[in-house]
């Protein structure tokens, strides 16, 4: 089972969402409510547990963890979008519980990355994208208002202006035998999740997490977690914590 990638253009000039939203429409049921539910290990982060439609989240540090938090509305129907993410592993995206066949890739969307943003926004109830440069505080109020009308999420893995909130990868912790550069049998990796509120106020939450296998998990919900297959090398792990595909 493979994703559908789209790319930033197309014999017929029309936005690369626009050919899938007949499907779309026919097979997601209904937009689910208020928020966008999220993993249990993650839950703690957001006020009410899960994301709130029509609001911007951005996630600059970490790719594992713009997968976790597309995870749960994937499990639970809904289709996403990822722009401008080529290092998206279909392997990790799988291993965290995305549905492959209601992901929409454009990898490597140039310079129309924010006309990709918001056919996808029109389109899909949560999108992940990672600019290539800051948007002009113009175009991201356009978009954040194209948000709020359709009640999506979007996740973005940069700066952004007027977030709900900002979501980094405060400390890292490498989980397995022998490790050292290079080498070593990884079996998770446990990390401090921050969520900064934005609009200047608000509350920090921090939770740990730890990703083992099908993670992520609370430190203390080990018992029955998938693991790494054994002999995977401290090398098949980039820096932002998630399998790379083709090694191990």
């Amino acid at each position: 089972m493979s994703s559908a990638t789209a790319t930033s253009s197309s014999p017929s000039g029309r936005a690369p969402a626009s050919g899938l939203q007949d499907q779309i429409d026919a097979m997601q049921a209904t937009r689910l409510g208020g928020l966008l539910p999220t993993l249990p290990a993650l839950a703690g982060l957001f006020p009410g547990g899960g994301l709130r439609h029509g609001c911007v989240y951005t996630v600059p540090n970490s790719t594992t963890l713009v997968m976790a938090l597309l995870a749960a509305p994937s499990r639970d129907g809904a289709w996403c979008g990822v722009v401008g993410l080529p290092d998206f592993g279909i392997e990790a995206a799988a291993g965290l519980g995305i549905a492959l066949d209601r992901l929409v890739q454009v990898p490597r969307p140039g310079d129309r990355w924010l006309a990709v943003t918001a056919a996808l926004v029109d389109a899909l109830p949560v999108v992940a994208v990672r600019p290539p440069s800051p948007a002009r505080s113009a175009d991201a109020a356009r978009l954040a208002a194209r948000l709020r009308q359709r009640g999506g999420v979007l996740l973005v893995a940069g700066p952004w202006t007027a977030g709900e909130a900002e979501l980094t990868i405060e400390a890292r912790h490498w989980e397995g035998l022998g490790l050292g550069p290079g080498h070593g049998s990884l079996s998770g990796m446990s990390v401090t999740v921050v969520a900064a509120a934005g609009h200047g106020g608000g509350m920090t939450r921090r939770a740990s997490v730890v990703f083992a296998g099908g993670g992520p998990h609370p430190p203390n919900d080990a018992a029955g977690l998938p693991h790494l297959p054994a002999g995977r090398s401290g090398a098949a792990w980039d820096e932002a914590g998630f399998l790379r595909e083709g090694t191990g």
